[in-house]
């Protein structure tokens, strides 16, 4: 036999399938459904995954003030940031984010699940998060995705 009966496929830019998914987050837990959907994000559920290549989908989720979190999360869950400056750390608790921005919770599980590198930075602009059930993103006809019976 002189040939190959077989060949790996290496998905690139101009190969890759980039579909617009919906996400309702109403009712599910924060983090189980952040995993789901970062693994939307980076393609990892396509049979042509590559690792170096965004071979993921368009994801938008939906009703994020909706979220759930277990336990007792929402007042021991501490989000910090800082300012620059000197004694500029801040930090707020779960619940006073939910008030003020409610897609922040969202997006922030998902980051952290996405790679600390271009690429990443490059799928979480893949991600769209949106308070309430309008978007602004009906022309490219998004297709409902029930992460129940995603695996």
């Amino acid at each position: 036999m002189d040939t190959l009966s077989y060949k790996t496929v290496s998905a690139n830019r101009k190969t890759v399938d980039k579909q617009w998914v919906l996400v309702d987050a109403e009712g599910e837990t924060l983090g189980r459904m952040a995993s789901k959907v970062a693994k939307m994000l980076r393609g990892k559920h396509k049979p042509n995954f590559t690792p170096h290549v965004d071979c993921g989908d368009n994801v938008i989720v939906i009703n994020s003030e909706k979220v759930t979190m277990t336990g007792n999360k929402w007042e021991d869950k501490v989000y910090q940031r800082y300012t620059g400056y000197p004694g500029g750390q801040r930090s707020k608790t779960a619940s006073e984010v939910l008030a003020k921005h409610p897609e922040r919770i969202v997006e922030k599980a998902i980051k952290g699940m996405l790679p600390k590198n271009k690429l990443g930075a490059e799928l979480f602009r893949n991600l769209k998060v949106v308070v309430g059930s309008e978007h602004n993103h009906e022309a490219q006809k998004p297709t409902l995705i029930n992460l129940k019976e995603f695996k």
